[in-house]
């Protein structure tokens, strides 16, 4: 490199990694995995035998937690996995516009206005129908978003307390 030359690090987090190591083996059902770069939770897990050329193997059957897509992956029992970092923030709904944008506050009074209305697959779909509803109804709702691999998606409402009433 000569003189003139800096070399730059760009980051675009806060240094928290998207996923961590897990050995194959410890993962269990409801437990979370990363297949085909996708986070997903394991609804099923056999584990084979040990064969003549070696490792026990792990055959995890996964649903993606933003689409609802099924995967499978086979791994030995004795290597390691990618395991998502999973976050869950609930915030309280202030706003639904036409577009489907919500508008939502969190406890420290943080406002974000950049959240749509879940979409994708039929429970998605059915749960932003509620949202609406509850919205045109003037009930009061709190939402809960869950973020992993820099994806965020609102996958549950409930109702606080009813203002009609």
């Amino acid at each position: 490199m000569s003189d003139h030359e800096v070399e730059t690090f760009e980051s675009a987090d806060a240094g928290a990694s998207l996923t961590y190591p897990q050995q194959a083996g410890t993962v269990r059902k409801n437990g979370y995995l990363v297949i085909s770069g996708h986070p997903c939770k394991v609804v099923d897990v056999s584990t084979s035998k040990t064969g003549k050329h070696g490792h026990a193997k792990c055959n995890f059957v996964a649903i993606d937690i933003f689409t609802g897509k099924k995967y499978e992956e086979m791994t030995p029992s004795s290597h390691n996995v990618d395991v998502p970092n999973i976050s869950r923030k609930e915030y309280t709904v202030i706003d639904i516009t036409d577009e489907g944008i919500v508008s939502m506050m969190d406890e420290s009074g943080n406002t974000r206005d950049d959240m749509f209305l879940p979409t994708g697959t039929d429970e998605s779909d059915k749960l932003a129908e509620i949202m609406k509803e509850h919205w045109a109804n003037d009930k009061e709702m709190a939402v809960t978003v869950v973020k992993a691999m820099g994806q965020e998606m609102i996958n549950s409402v409930k109702v606080v307390n009813d203002k009609a009433a």
